[in-house]
């Protein structure tokens, strides 16, 4: 059977793109269909190891498990991870490709197209549907040269396009109509229907809204979808959407940082789905809670720049304070690296040769190094005898004396550091609260009362009761009935 393959794009940037193709991926899957999701141009430093072991977005990752199938590198070619306001480093076909400024990116997708449509091809070949993501909007159309993320990549593997509009922010018949105004006759022609997102409230209110919509641009509308309360249990991948979840409102408060570079946050997805815990997001300018029962440092992407930025913020004093009154931290990669006594960069991985302090908690010492670890991974946590899944996307080493007290056994060798009292811990394996025991222990240490939270069976509760929305809310039959064949 050939594959047939369509694309989402929004009308503009967090329309609900990457939420819809996750639940359009499990419905379809349902039907018995082989749904593979595909996104050629990513930008995220919430990253997930394909099972071929490269990094692809946090979001494909989470659109093949709602496929029912491995996440690979295939599903999203193109990977950027921010690293200053201007600059990226690529990721391509799960490899990094090095470290460009944005002019100088704009200049080389041209000559990624071959790749994302070699990535596409293998995809394809290996499914009935294929379900694309766009990136940001069509209708920015100062970007259409050159373009690999929307319109460009619909015309070069010639699938038809669905616009999905954000009503929740205002200004929805603007953002389609305006979209089809702005298009060029070729990409305009590519949108075969649109529908409308994110709505709250009695959706017949917008009947007369989807006319002026369908008579402006001769678009079919596949439906109005409510607003999907259970979101929330999602892994987010952007830190934006992290910050709208809320963390609960348990007793036990976990204090993270909102660092500029964070990356792979979701470790904190766990937690805050946690009932008897609060996470709170602290973003500079404001100082770490001194009732927090633990400060979390997560991920970053530009470990010494937020590092720098962390002492701005007045958060080492915070954490030097939280410590002595007895609070626990934790650093995961980025995170543990800033615990240490020093990170040394001899090569300029993250900027000029050179060496900087770190925060000094934990007595080891992390060596900057240009290769990059890339690895799913399963551990054994010393204390509890629990085994932990998780993930390892880091540059760097990292050993010292704490290193004696490593209260992770990782592929047959000691991982992380933990001081003398055990209080301040750190090690390079996400996912850790993934895993429900070890999370209930871990939380249990802080004083929270047991849970019965399942997390990864709720995402997958979720991720079903997602596919029976779209289905109740949208024209699946037509919106199949629009995808094409591929090649």
């Amino acid at each position: 059977m050939t594959a047939r393959a369509i694309m989402i794009q929004g009308a503009g940037s967090n329309v609900g793109k990457s939420m819809l193709v996750a639940g359009l991926a499990r419905a379809f899957n349902a039907r018995g269909l082989r749904v593979a999701p595909f996104k050629p141009q990513n930008m995220s430093n919430n990253a997930a190891v394909a099972i071929d072991g490269g990094e692809i977005g946090r979001a494909q990752a989470l659109q093949a498990r709602a496929a029912r199938r491995d996440p690979v590198v295939d599903m999203n070619p193109v990977l950027l991870k921010p690293e200053t306001d201007r600059g990226a480093q690529v990721v391509v076909q799960g490899r990094r490709f090095g470290t460009l400024r944005a002019r100088d990116y704009g200049c080389q997708k041209a000559a990624l197209m071959p790749r994302v449509i070699e990535s596409f091809g293998r995809l394809a070949a290996d499914a009935d549907l294929v379900l694309v993501e766009g990136a940001g909007s069509p209708a920015e159309v100062n970007l259409r040269q050159g373009d690999i993320a929307n319109m460009g990549f619909a015309e070069a593997a010639n699938i038809p396009v669905i616009l999905v509009g954000d009503i929740d922010r205002g200004g929805v018949i603007a953002q389609c109509v305006g979209t089809y105004a702005v298009l060029p006759p070729g990409d305009r022609a590519r949108i075969r229907a649109f529908a409308i997102n994110k709505f709250r409230g009695d959706v017949s209110l917008f009947d007369d809204g989807l006319a002026v919509i369908r008579n402006a641009t001769g678009w079919p509308s596949l439906g109005v979808v409510p607003w999907f309360d259970a979101a929330w249990r999602l892994p987010a991948e952007d830190v934006l959407d992290l910050a709208r979840k809320g963390g609960g409102t348990g007793a036990i408060k976990i204090a993270v940082p909102r660092l500029g570079r964070i990356a792979n946050f979701d470790d904190l997805d766990p937690l805050t789905a946690e009932p008897g815990v609060t996470v709170e997001l602290i973003a500079p300018g404001r100082p770490l809670p001194g009732d927090a029962a633990l400060v979390l440092l997560p991920g970053s992407k530009c470990t010494i720049a937020d590092l720098a930025a962390f002492r701005e913020a007045g958060w080492d004093i915070d954490l030097a304070a939280h410590i002595r009154r007895g609070g626990n931290v934790m650093g995961i990669c980025g995170g543990y690296q800033m615990l240490g006594r020093q990170i040394v960069d001899a090569d300029g991985v993250e900027g000029p040769p050179g060496a900087v302090e770190g925060l000094g908690h934990l007595d080891v010492v992390t060596h900057m190094r240009p290769e990059k670890r890339v690895t799913v991974s399963e551990a054994l946590h010393a204390q509890s005898g629990v085994r932990v899944a998780g993930y390892e996307i880091h540059m760097g080493e990292t050993e010292g004396p704490d290193g004696a007290r490593a209260w992770l056994r990782l592929d047959g060798r000691p991982e992380g550091a933990a001081s003398p009292d055990g209080r301040v811990m750190g090690c390079y394996l996400h996912g850790l609260f993934g895993g429900d025991a070890f999370r209930g222990w871990y939380l249990n240490r802080l004083g929270a009362d047991p849970s019965a939270l399942g997390f990864e069976d709720g995402v997958e509760a979720t991720l079903d009761a997602l596919a029976a929305h779209l289905e109740r809310h949208m024209d699946l039959d037509a919106l199949l009935a629009l995808a094409m064949p591929v090649g």
